[in-house]
């Protein structure tokens, strides 16, 4: 009888993930690290590699899948009855997750992987859509710009604040969560009123 998981398949399916997490480890410092460094990071060959990996770029697009499938989950399970605490939740959660993945981050943030960026965050694209509609349409966000256009400049701001802040600022969750505030219209004073209210915007996961 064949045993259900060979020992070869099991070997090649850790030196997969090694792969991966060397990957995300290397290119969350070096996002220019090279093929070689993230395989002797990850204890291989660069010939091992390529039994996983056709070339860098193909890596690289695996590690932007991998992280954009936890980006659109949170997108997806962040679900509160105010169109503004569900948006100022989603950008804690996300900016965390960032964090905690930043090779993922900082690809997203290259402009040469930007069709691959963009086509593994559609459903993240599409709930930040549905979700600025709905804030519109009840008057809680903006609404002098349609709303297309107002999540447009949100997906845009969320990038250039991952891209300015380099994801080291120390209050970095309430700094994002008021650009995205502002974006959609909040005043300072109502942005301070909506997080002392709820608290549960910047609670732990």
């Amino acid at each position: 009888m064949t045993a259900p998981n060979p020992p070869r398949r099991r070997d090649a399916l850790a030196n997969r993930e090694a792969l991966l997490r060397a990957a995300q480890s290397v290119l969350a410092s070096n996002p220019t690290a090279s093929l070689d460094a993230i395989a002797q990071a990850a204890g291989l060959t660069r010939r091992a590699v390529y039994g996983h990996f056709a070339d860098r770029d193909s890596l690289l697009r695996e590690v932007i899948a991998v992280g954009a499938q936890r980006f659109n989950a949170i997108a997806e399970a962040t679900d509160e009855s105010d169109p503004r605490v569900t948006l100022a939740r989603m950008a804690t959660r996300l900016w965390r997750e960032a964090s905690a993945v930043r090779a993922s981050a900082n690809i997203a943030l290259d402009d040469a992987h930007l069709t691959d960026t963009v086509l593994a965050l559609a459903p993240l694209r599409h709930r930040i859509r549905d979700l600025t509609r709905a804030g519109v349409d009840s008057g809680a966000f903006r609404g002098d710009m349609p709303a297309e256009l107002l999540a447009f400049l949100i997906e845009e701001t969320a990038r250039a604040t991952l891209r300015e802040l380099r994801l080291t600022t120390a209050d970095a969750d309430s700094t994002v969560v008021r650009v995205v505030l502002s974006i959609v219209g909040l005043s300072w004073r109502e942005q301070a009123e909506l997080i002392s209210a709820h608290p549960e915007i910047f609670a732990q996961d």
